[in-house]
């Protein structure tokens, strides 16, 4: 088994002080391959520790201009600290050099959104649920930016999706309760969603704030 090898083993049983030791004996025996920047970078970052995971990240894309795990391990340490146009950017470098996974475009997606460029943000979500449609949590953020921006049709069938294999799925509800509620007339839709949303989880406050401020409308009428 080769140090990398070890290491990783190590990194997926938790020892992560064990880990970066090996990673850090693979970078002194090939210091020329970025691979094992990489990793003691997203071990690192997977330990919260971004000052000591960016420096991994750009030494291995002075190796290698074209290390896209390296674009999206800097990137998601800049959208944890909130630094979105620097992450998109980064996310969108990770895309350009082959990284064409799901998460990718959602992140791209995300940074975007948080950015406040939500139309640019969009087509990004779209293609990651392209790339997998099983994920609830992209399919949910796509719904609802999609409702964000007031195409509530086309946000509608996003949240039913969800809904179709997560019949509990308690954000889904709320947020189909809601488009109900701003986009039609149909009070008593709007009503099932958002209580089956607080019934799945009973902590849901604004399902149950949204809820009874409908109730009170139509007591008032």
């Amino acid at each position: 088994m080769s140090i990398h090898q070890d290491a990783i083993k190590e990194m997926q049983e938790g020892n992560y002080e064990k880990a970066i030791e090996l990673f850090m004996k693979a970078v002194e025996e090939n210091p020329e391959e970025p691979t094992g920047y990489i990793n003691i970078g997203n071990i690192f970052a997977s330990l919260g520790d971004a000052e000591q995971a960016e420096p991994f990240f750009q030494k291995a894309l002075t190796l290698d201009e074209n290390a896209g795990t390296a674009f999206y391990g800097l990137a998601n340490l800049y959208y944890n600290q909130e630094r979105f146009e620097e992450a998109a950017k980064l996310y969108e470098k990770a895309i350009h050099t082959g990284l064409d996974s799901a998460d990718a475009y959602f992140m791209l997606g995300k940074s975007m959104e948080q950015a406040g460029n939500d139309r640019l943000a969009l087509p990004y979500l779209q293609r990651a649920v392209e790339i997998n449609s099983d994920d609830q949590e992209i399919a949910l953020s796509y719904g609802i930016l999609l409702a964000k921006l007031e195409l509530f049709k086309e946000a509608k069938p996003v949240f039913e999706s969800i809904l179709a294999v997560a019949p509990d799925h308690a954000d889904s509800h709320y947020n189909l309760g809601v488009l109900y509620a701003v986009s039609t007339e149909d009070k008593a839709s709007a009503l099932s969603h958002l209580e089956q949303a607080f019934t799945a989880e009973p902590d849901h406050t604004q399902a149950r704030y949204l809820f009874d401020m409908i109730k009170l409308g139509e007591q008032g009428e």
